[in-house]
């Protein structure tokens, strides 16, 4: 099958996570994937230096030796669309960026396109350019929100769900992570039958249990880890002054990994002296398995979120996991599988939790390994796969119906 992605690369968030995963899985399964992203020609530059420097490692068609960039992204067909600005959480395009699209879209002639939406205004403007070149078009949809009956209130979440509502009828399908999120657009006026609850999979051969010199490293006894973007919404403040009221052993160290606008202004608040140590974003994915591998514990403090491919990640590395109810996390730790907590009262919770798991290894080693069976029962990249070519071939067969119907 012939598959148009549509996403993106970089900055780094869950959506480039997500892109990067799903087509390197479905070029494994011999499809043909071209990647349409928001690039500058600088950029591009950069990638192709990168590219020349890069290691070589196992060729994912033929278990041959070949070229791999860093961030191990797939080896496919790829067009820049120009952009006047790109963050973690939306990209306003050019003007020549529609323009360019539509006549990629028509050189490649995919089977179906799929849009990893962008926050970008060529969302909205995709069902129509599909539309005028008679092509099948998905959609997944991203965007974070609350928690299990918590209401839509102020803020972007509110302000994309509502401003998306409208447009997700407009695509043949509509992929979200969870059936609380398929819930959650049904009340905004989108079809339920044209939204699908594909979850976010891992890759659970790579994100396992295994050797880690990482404590070492640290020299830590205990070992507590938060993997992500560092924003107010992902609530990291709750989480450092949780640890340092706790007045945690100096042999249990706070890994930070990630990035983001709050950064500056939490670590200098937060630091060694307290057993905490910044990361910064790794790029590297061998770095970041291992920091996993070699964890105790991961903690995802979050206001909202979608599905957060880091907890899963820290999931089906075997770590004992806390999360707050938000988003489908909630959902993902339910029934044993980790610890779910408030995010009303969740600086008070950890301020328990924290010495606790400090103080209790075969807590963390029990609950890591209802963690790792959770994963492996639901939320394999494997089984996210096979639903999603389940759900191009249904989308195809659809049209071929309709248009027999037609003639």
């Amino acid at each position: 099958m012939r598959i148009a992605w549509i996403g993106k690369k970089t900055p780094f968030c869950g959506n480039v996570t997500y892109g990067r995963e799903i087509t390197n899985a479905l070029l494994d399964r011999e499809h043909e994937v071209s990647f349409l992203h928001f690039a500058q020609e600088e950029e591009e530059r950069g990638l192709e230096k990168r590219k020349a420097t890069s290691v070589r490692v196992s060729d994912r068609r033929n278990n041959q030796v070949s070229l791999a960039e860093p961030d191990n992204w797939p080896h496919c067909q790829e067009v820049s669309l120009p952009f006047i600005y790109k963050s973690q959480v939306y990209t306003i395009p050019t003007f020549k960026a529609t323009k360019l699209l539509t006549e990629s879209l028509r050189k490649i002639k995919p089977d179906v396109v799929h849009a990893s939406l962008t926050l970008s205004t060529l969302d909205f403007v995709l069902p129509e350019i599909c539309k005028d070149l008679n092509l099948p078009l998905v959609a997944t949809f991203h965007t974070p929100f609350a928690g299990k009956g918590a209401k839509l209130v102020s803020g972007t979440q509110f302000l994309a769900y509502q401003l998306y509502a409208p447009f997700l009828g407009n695509y043949d399908r509509v992929i979200v992570f969870s059936q609380i999120q398929r819930e959650l657009l049904a009340r905004l006026g989108v079809r339920e039958e044209n939204i699908a609850v594909i979850p976010n999979g891992v890759d659970v051969v790579k994100y396992s249990p295994g050797l880690s010199h990482i404590k070492a490293e640290f020299q830590a006894e205990r070992l507590f880890v938060y993997q992500g973007r560092l924003a107010p919404e992902k609530n990291v403040e709750a989480l450092l002054r949780a640890w340092k009221q706790a007045e945690m052993r100096p042999d249990s160290k706070l890994l930070i990994v990630g990035d983001g606008p709050a950064k500056a202004s939490l670590e200098q608040f937060y630091n060694i002296e307290y057993g905490i140590h910044w990361l910064g974003f790794v790029a590297d994915e061998n770095r970041r398995i291992e920091i996993l591998r070699g964890a105790d514990v991961f903690v995802l403090p979050s206001l909202v979120e979608g599905l957060s491919l880091s907890l899963l990640e820290g999931m089906a590395c075997g770590l004992a996991c806390l999360a707050t109810d938000v988003g489908a996390d909630g959902e993902v730790l339910e029934a044993g599988a980790g610890v779910v907590m408030n995010t009303k009262t969740v600086r008070s919770q950890l301020r328990t939790l924290l010495p606790l798991f400090q103080d209790h290894p075969e807590l963390t080693t029990l609950l890591g390994q209802k963690a790792r069976k959770r994963v492996l029962e639901r939320y394999t990249l494997t089984k996210n796969i096979t639903q999603l070519e389940m759900l191009y071939a249904q989308i195809l067969e659809q049209r071929r119906v309709q248009f027999s119907w037609g003639a």
